[in-house]
């Protein structure tokens, strides 16, 4: 999976920084998120919640927060007594808490998830890869229903090539099989010899590029060619709020090149029942890949608080 250099999404595609790294950095951002007081002070501490509080925890990136305030408040709706634990770290802090009952739900993304678990796991469908991880969850632990939205490479396109093509939101990658010999492509420097790159976009979309640039994954040097345009192409992530602000087009990816990035929760199984189940179930119902990017856009560009963007998705959606 490509790494990237920024934060949202490096934490989930690489999870596996340095343990005295993450719990420095996780004590440091333990604060930094504005939700109410229900916020536990210290992210790390283990223990199960008193009486029937459901923990709520995220990874420390901007996007996992946001997921966590939208679980978090979907099931306050229901009259679910709720305490966060935001900015704990990466997966493998956040899945031995989960496994002890330290925390009861964690937004996850099953791609990335099942690359955690079975690093050779590769299905073909939404489906299979839930089942797969099912398969190698530890027992105390349950995947709930995923999400439409996901957060996962792409081919996208800037302003200027999509106009010049007829590309929309709506356009595939494979609309660019008899142009992309006169497109630039840019992205990380591994994406060019990766299945997940040129090698599976020549193979399953028949695409040649007129040639490649080596910048980053995702990150601020690719944003920066693709508006300029010294590259017409590169690998953004689906909810990068940069897609908002350039009016960058993501293609569409039928044949699912880049695999499965859903949203979805994970869950301590004795920590939520059935009425949490069946609230969580329902944001995964109404999540899709643009409210999230909406939402991301609203938290990374306009310093929204991510609280308050979550209440107002919530009540825009009827979960209120």
């Amino acid at each position: 999976m490509t790494s990237t250099a920024n934060a949202s999404t490096s934490s989930r595609r690489l999870p596996g920084a340095a343990t005295v790294a993450l719990a420095a950095t996780a004590a440091l951002l333990a604060g930094c998120s504005s939700s109410s007081d229900t916020k536990s002070d210290n992210p790390l501490q283990g223990g199960k919640a008193s009486g029937d509080s459901v923990v709520v925890g995220s990874n420390n990136f901007s996007e996992s927060i946001l997921l966590a305030d939208v679980y978090g408040e979907a099931l306050k709706a229901k009259g679910v007594k709720v305490t966060y634990k935001p900015n704990i770290g990466s997966r493998e802090t956040t899945y031995g808490l989960l496994k002890n009952g330290s925390i009861t739900v964690l937004p996850e993304y099953n791609g990335a998830l099942l690359a955690y678990l079975d690093k050779k796991a590769a299905p073909k469908t939404v489906a299979a890869t839930t089942a797969a991880i099912n398969a190698e969850l530890d027992s105390k632990l349950t995947l709930l229903e995923p999400a439409p939205a996901q957060d996962k490479d792409s081919v996208t396109v800037n302003q200027d090539t999509a106009k010049k093509y007829n590309l929309t939101e709506k356009s595939s990658i494979a609309d660019l099989k008899d142009v992309a010999k006169d497109l630039v492509m840019g992205a990380s420097p591994e994406f060019q010899t990766r299945q997940q790159g040129l090698l599976g976009l020549k193979s399953v979309y028949g695409l040649e590029f007129k040639s490649f640039k080596a910048l980053d994954a995702g990150g601020p040097l690719t944003q920066a060619a693709l508006k300029k345009n010294t590259v017409q192409a590169a690998d953004i992530f689906t909810t990068d709020p940069t897609i908002t602000k350039e009016k960058f087009v993501v293609l569409q990816d039928p044949k699912n090149l880049f695999g499965f990035e859903n949203v979805q929760p994970l869950v301590y199984k004795s920590g939520l029942d059935q009425k949490g189940v069946d609230a969580l179930n329902a944001v995964s119902a109404k999540l899709d890949t643009a409210a999230l990017l909406a939402m991301d856009t609203q938290v990374q560009l306009q310093n929204k608080d991510p609280l308050d963007v979550a209440k107002a998705w919530l009540k825009s959606v009827g979960l209120d």
